[in-house]
């Protein structure tokens, strides 16, 4: 009788000690999953601090103001270029100012010359989040290449590079860790005569100067590095080769002629310095 009580009672705490197990691991089922919730939430939110946000400047003439455009405001291509840049994975939020002015060239951009420096400058202290990287992308040299009409023109290989390096040097000063992307120029028609003269000369001078671009960029990577770049190089030939569907026919003094990309042609430029300017941005942002 000792023997069958002290059995019953063996197997009464074996039942309850499995009972306990069970309720144990049932409440930490139910606290594991809002820990598990909890934790997802963190994981989300740091993938989302790794975006990077970007403030874009688009310093240029009348290409990237968007002119001959139906809508600037929604077609030119920096608005492309932002457009694009949105859609990559690791990109957040993108603002940007639209600092393309017609007829003007780098002499205008100067400091010294006190036109329209001075707004870029205030352009990029006016983006709501000043914490995102700021990225200054910069296209000149169409109108710096007339033969005559522009401010300065013909502005000269040598002195367009160093109008070029006097912009990016007072950017990098006045806008401490900034970075500066210079796209290459894009191709017009050798007959390009509007309210100033361009012509061969002018197509001629503006390919040379895509030489001092590079140049410009090689030396800044000794003395200033990860701070500026070349962005986009195949605009040219993609508009020399495509220039009847996407730069606009324009009337002359010497026939119809193709400078400004119709809206067509905006997608692409847009699109040729989104891709530019996320390669930069790859590079320095780890």
């Amino acid at each position: 009788m000792g023997i069958y009580v002290l059995e019953y009672g063996h197997q009464l705490v074996k039942r309850l000690l499995k009972i306990e197990r069970i309720t144990v691991k049932r409440k930490a089922k139910s606290c594991f999953l809002p820990v598990l919730i909890a934790l997802l939430c963190i994981n989300m939110v740091k993938a989302q601090s790794r975006k990077q946000n970007l403030n874009i400047v688009f310093i240029g003439n009348s290409i990237t103001h968007g002119s001959q455009l139906n809508d600037p405001a929604t077609e030119a291509p920096p608005v492309i270029a932002s457009d694009y840049l949105r859609a990559q994975s690791n990109i957040g939020t993108v603002s940007f100012s639209n600092q393309g002015y017609s007829g003007f060239t780098t002499v205008d951009f100067l400091p010294s010359t006190k036109t329209v420096f001075k707004k870029t400058e205030e352009a990029a202290h006016a983006f709501a989040d000043q914490q995102a990287l700021l990225i200054f992308s910069i296209k000149l040299g169409t109108n710096d290449s007339a033969i005559q009409g522009p401010n300065g023109s013909p502005v000269s290989p040598q002195d367009y590079k160093q109008n070029l390096k006097t912009i990016a040097d007072s950017l990098l000063k006045e806008l401490p860790g900034c970075i500066i992307i210079f796209q290459h120029p894009i191709w017009y028609s050798p007959n390009t005569y509007n309210g100033a003269k361009y012509l061969e000369e002018g197509l001629l001078r503006l390919q040379s100067y895509i030489l001092q671009i590079d140049g410009l960029v090689t030396d800044y990577g000794s003395s200033c590095p990860n701070r500026v770049f070349v962005g986009d190089t195949k605009a040219f030939k993609y508009f020399k080769k495509h220039y009847l569907t996407d730069l606009k026919p324009e009337n002359g003094h010497q026939g119809v002629f193709y400078l400004h990309p119709n809206k067509q042609g905006a997608v692409a430029l847009g699109t040729f310095w989104g891709k530019a300017i996320y390669k930069v941005v790859e590079k320095v942002v780890k």
